[in-house]
């Protein structure tokens, strides 16, 4: 139990010692993601493989999703 909450500690610091430039950068870049993502839905095409793993999609999980 102590070593989990020892990582988990861990990972907290290490997320701050990345800096503000780092956070502002990750956000621009999920949300350029979802936009992608979303204007190639919208176009009826399939998005990138990269930008779905960077939203937390499975990309051979989204294949499957057929149309309505």
């Amino acid at each position: 139990m102590q070593k989990e909450r020892t990582r988990a500690v861990a990972r907290e610091g290490s997320f701050m010692d990345r800096g503000l430039f780092f956070v502002i950068s990750d956000f621009f870049n999920t949300f350029g993601s979802a936009a992608a993502t979303a204007r190639a839905v919208e176009a009826g095409r399939k998005p990138r493989r990269s930008d779905l793993k960077k939203l937390g999609i499975d990309p051979t999980a989204f294949d499957r999703i057929g149309r309505f």
